[in-house]
């Protein structure tokens, strides 16, 4: 299961790691991006960080940790096409994976059908 934050950031827990992203209404008001700012495998961040960055042909915008914890692998796909970004934010567009985090994080967050509404209401 997917939980989204007001920023647009997606997280989906599997087992010990968090694959964290942008959603896909985030993705399509970014326009096609261009680069991707990466964070680093075994950075810490707490909810809220930035933990990254995405520039398109528009605008740049400031990725934030949905969630605490430290970063086990990255999406190195993202560096030489970071249009995955744009083409697939929610499956082939991931940022990256977290692992020692708190799972009550996603208390705060959005299920896909309310972050569903919340973007409707826009």
């Amino acid at each position: 299961m997917k939980y989204y934050t007001e920023d647009h950031e997606w997280i989906e827990i599997v087992g010990s790691e968090a694959t964290v992203g942008i959603s896909e209404y985030a993705a399509n008001n970014i326009g096609e991006v261009t680069f991707v700012e990466l964070p680093e495998e075994n950075d810490d961040f707490i909810v809220g960080d930035r933990l990254g960055g995405v520039e398109s042909v528009d605008a740049s915008n400031d990725i934030y940790a949905p969630i605490s914890g430290t970063v086990s692998v990255v999406n190195e796909l993202l560096v030489d096409e970071p249009q995955l970004m744009s083409e697939s934010p929610e499956d082939k567009g991931w940022i990256c994976r977290l692992t020692d985090f708190d799972s009550s994080d996603v208390d705060d967050m959005m299920n896909e059908e309310e972050y569903l509404k919340y973007v409707d209401e826009l």
